[in-house]
C-alpha cells in the first residue's frame, strides 16, 4: 500500500480479509473489531496512509484514545513507518506532517467534556481506538461534527473496540445488534434546511468483524499470544476476546440474569386479570435518559409465583443510548398518563430527587398537575440492588421478577451492568443504569424476603407529595381491595 513514489518500496500493506475490507470501505462510519489481536491499530494506521496518500494536503486526521498512555503504542508504530515516507513528527503538538502536506494529530479524551475542545476544528478522518472505553457515545457524536471538508474530500470516522468495558452496551446496540455477522450497511436519514431548501442527508455505518485468526502475522510470529490471552482474564472474557462474542458479559453485576427465565412473551399480558395490583416506578432524567416502568403484582393464581413482580410496560426517554430527550416534567407526566390509557395504578414510586424544591415547584409538583403523582422511593442503593438480586435468583431457580419482551431498554441495559471498580458492592454509575434505578425503586416498594424480619425492609420515611407515608397507603389500599373482593 503506502510506498514512496521514487522507489515504490511498500512499507505497509493490509492483510487479506478485514484489514483490506476496512481500507477499501467507502462507508462514512465504520466499526472495526470484535476480538483482541485482530490488527485494529494496524488497520487504522493503514487506512490513514491510504487516505493521506490519496488526498495530500487536504487530508487532516485525528487519532483518539481515552488516555495519553494508551496512545503510546500507536505513536510508536507510526514512528517505525512514517519517517520512511519522509514524514516529520512534532512531539509537542503530537502531530505528523506527511511529505505531501497531510496532517495526523494524536489526542486523548480523558473526560467526555474534552470533546468540546475540538469544536471549530475540521477533519477529514477521525480514528477512535477502543471505543468501549467510553461509557456513552456523546463525546464521539461531538467529534463527528468536526468531520467536514471544503475541498470535497470524502470524510469518515473509523472506530475500533472489543467486547467488554463501560461502553459495551451502547457499542453493541449501535454496531453489532443491527447486523451481528457484519458487512451490512445501516443507513440513517435526516432532513436539513440548507439555503432555503429541504435536503435529506443519509449517513451510513457498518460493522467489520475482526478475529484473532484473521491476524496471520500475529499467529505466525507470536503463536504464544493465544496462551497469554487465555491467562489474562476470566473464562467468559477470554472467550469474548477470542471469538468477538458480544453476548458474553464478564463481571456482570446481576450475574443471575437469565433471558430464558426472566423474559416473558408479550402474549402473556392477556392472562393478567383486571383486578391485579398495578404500580409504577420512575427515575428522572433530562440530559440523561429518564426511565418509567409499569408493574403487576402476582397473586399466585395465574401461572407465576405469589408476590412476584412483572414489568409489563416501560418508557425510556432516550434519543440514543445514555442520551436523554431533555423533556420538561409536565411533558413527561402527560406522556406517562397517555400510556396508561385510564388503567388503575395503585401507587407509584420515584427518585426522591424529584421532590427537591430549588426556588420553585419541584419536578414532582409539576408532574402532579397532570394527575401523575408519586411517593418517595426508598433510594438506598445496596439494599435496593440486593432486593433486585434476590428477586432475580428467586426460590429453587424460580424468579420473583419478570420482564415482558416489550421492555427492550431494561433488557438491553440491565444484564451488562458492571461492578464499580472502587466499590465492588455497588454498580458503576458511569454506565447506563437508569432503567436499573427505576427497577430498584420498584423492588424496594415491594420488599421480598426469605425468612428474617419483614420490618427490616420497611421504609417509614417514604412519603407522597402530600406527606402520607407509603407503607400506610399501601396497607390501606390492600385492605380496601380485600373488602371489595369479599363483596364480589
Amino acid at each position: 500500500m503506502a510506498a514512496t513514489k521514487s522507489t515504490q518500496i511498500i512499507i505497509w500493506e493490509p492483510q487479506p480479509g478485514p484489514q483490506t475490507h476496512l481500507i477499501q470501505c467507502p462507508v462514512f462510519e465504520v466499526f472495526f473489531g470484535g476480538a483482541r489481536g485482530g490488527g485494529k491499530t494496524e488497520a487504522s494506521i493503514g487506512d490513514w496512509l491510504e487516505h493521506s496518500s490519496k488526498y495530500g494536503e487536504h487530508a487532516i486526521g485525528l487519532f483518539i484514545r481515552r488516555s495519553l498512555t494508551q496512545l503510546s503504542e500507536a505513536i510508536a508504530r507510526t514512528k517505525m513507518l512514517f519517517p520512511k515516507l519522509g514524514a516529520t513528527y512534532n512531539e509537542k503538538k503530537a502531530t505528523w506532517v506527511m511529505s505531501n502536506g497531510a496532517r495526523l494529530k494524536f489526542a486523548y479524551l480523558e473526560r467526555d467534556e474534552d470533546a468540546s475542545n475540538y469544536q471549530g476544528h475540521s477533519y477529514t478522518r477521525i480514528y477512535i481506538e477502543e471505543v468501549g472505553d467510553f461509557s456513552n457515545p456523546a463525546p464521539i457524536q461531538k467529534l463527528k461534527a468536526t468531520l467536514r471538508s471544503a475541498t470535497g474530500v470524502p470524510c469518515g470516522i473509523r472506530l475500533t473496540g472489543n467486547p467488554g468495558g463501560p461502553g459495551h452496551g451502547w457499542v453493541k446496540h449501535r454496531y453489532i445488534d443491527p447486523a451481528p455477522q457484519g458487512y451490512k450497511v445501516i443507513k440513517e436519514s435526516e432532513e436539513l434546511m440548507i439555503d432555503d431548501r429541504l435536503i435529506t442527508i443519509t449517513i451510513d455505518r457498518v460493522f467489520i468483524p475482526s478475529k484473532l485468526s484473521d491476524n496471520k502475522l500475529v499467529m505466525r510470529h507470536d503463536p504464544s499470544y493465544v496462551l497469554r490471552l487465555k491467562q489474562s482474564g476470566s473464562e467468559a472474557l477470554v472467550k469474548a476476546w477470542l471469538d468477538g462474542d458480544w453476548d458474553i458479559v464478564d463481571g456482570a453485576y446481576f450475574s443471575d440474569w437469565d433471558s430464558d427465565k426472566h423474559i416473558l412473551e408479550h402474549s402473556w399480558l392477556y392472562e393478567i386479570p383486571k383486578r391485579a395490583t398495578r404500580f409504577r416506578s420512575f427515575d428522572w432524567g433530562s440530559a440523561k435518559p429518564f426511565s418509567a416502568g409499569w408493574w403487576i403484582l402476582s397473586d399466585g393464581t395465574w401461572g407465576l409465583p405469589k408476590d412476584a413482580i412483572i414489568r409489563y410496560r416501560e418508557w425510556y426517554g432516550a434519543s440514543e443510548p445514555n442520551v436523554g430527550l431533555r423533556m420538561v416534567a409536565t411533558e413527561v407526566a402527560k406522556g406517562i398518563k397517555l400510556r396508561e390509557k385510564g388503567e388503575v395504578i395503585n401507587y407509584a414510586v420515584a427518585d426522591p430527587a424529584i421532590f427537591i424544591q430549588n426556588g420553585g415547584p419541584s419536578i414532582a409538583q409539576d408532574m402532579s398537575k397532570f394527575r401523575c403523582n408519586w411517593f418517595k422511593a426508598d433510594n438506598k442503593r445496596l439494599p435496593g440492588w440486593e432486593q433486585l438480586r434476590i428477586r432475580l435468583k428467586g426460590i429453587n431457580g424460580v424468579p420473583m421478577i419478570y420482564f415482558l419482551e416489550d421492555c427492550i431498554d431494561t433488557i438491553r441495559t440491565l444484564p451488562i451492568l458492571q461492578h464499580d471498580k472502587s466499590n465492588a458492592e455497588d454498580l458503576d454509575t458511569h454506565q447506563e443504569d437508569h432503567a436499573a434505578d427505576d427497577v430498584r425503586y420498584a423492588c424496594m416498594s415491594r420488599p421480598y424476603y426469605i425468612g428474617g424480619d419483614p420490618a427490616l425492609y420497611k421504609n417509614p420515611n417514604s412519603t407522597d407529595i402530600l406527606g402520607t407515608p407509603l407503607n400506610d397507603i399501601v396497607t390501606k389500599l390492600t385492605n380496601k381491595r380485600k373488602i371489595k373482593e369479599n363483596w364480589e
